[in-house]
């Protein structure tokens, strides 16, 4: 009976490694965003903090020439955690988010979790979402 003990308590510790190491384990997350235009890039930017994602701080940033009706965008060696993603369709290929003379965008944006702002972009808590493996979105960008 002892040593069933000590095997079940071995057994049970190894076990509880492997689930520690799994969730430290890198991992990945993929936007998928429907552009409504062909043409020009769209750019990505990828927080892992509200206060980065206040303070336009992101941990990743890519930008991928949109050819068809999906642009696939992949962020890899993510540490499992909290994430929000803000990205917009640079439809004339300038490099900016354009906007009108009162600051309001003119080309297509959109936020993880297809968050809508109020009078501004989405808050943190709307388009925060957890990462704990591979994880997708399709995001809504128009």
């Amino acid at each position: 009976m002892k040593t069933f003990a000590i095997a079940a308590s071995a057994a049970a510790l190894i076990l509880s490694a492997a689930g520690a190491a799994l969730a430290h384990e890198p991992t990945s997350v993929t936007f998928e965003f429907e552009t409504g235009e062909r043409g020009g890039a769209v750019m990505v930017a990828l927080f892992d903090s509200e206060a980065g994602y206040e303070g336009s701080r992101p941990v990743g940033a890519q930008t991928v020439s949109v050819s068809g009706r999906i642009t696939r965008v992949t962020f890899e060696g993510l540490a499992p955690g909290d994430y929000a993603m803000k990205a917009f369709h640079d439809v004339d290929g300038d490099g900016e988010m354009d906007s009108n003379p009162f600051g309001m965008p003119t080309e297509p944006y959109a936020f993880s979790n297809n968050a809508v702002g109020n009078m501004g972009p989405a808050r943190w808590d709307r388009a925060r979402f957890e990462v704990a493996g591979p994880t997708v979105q399709t995001i809504s960008i128009r």
